[in-house]
């Protein structure tokens, strides 16, 4: 099965309430931040969804919410999923 998306990619930051990506990469120079995203599931290759974004950014790693803060969702980079 084919999943249509476009090659449109950016920082996690940026998407809006509702929509969905798939994790291309994680860009942070620091080990710990990036061990901790690795540790709740934010891997390359899984699609993640925005629920939230006021007072903080909810979002839905399979079937997981978590909170995550503005600057780690700059660090998380998405190839957004067009329905």
């Amino acid at each position: 099965m084919f999943t249509p998306f476009n090659v449109t990619g950016c920082s996690l930051e940026l998407l809006k309430i509702g929509e969905q990506g798939i994790i291309t990469f994680c860009k942070s120079k620091d080990k710990k931040s990036l061990n901790q995203l690795l540790s709740k599931g934010i891997t390359p290759g899984k699609y993640i969804t925005v629920q939230q974004r006021f007072p903080s950014l909810i979002i839905k790693v399979e079937n997981t919410s978590l909170s995550v803060d503005t600057e780690t969702a700059r660090t998380i980079y998405v190839r957004i999923i067009h329905h």
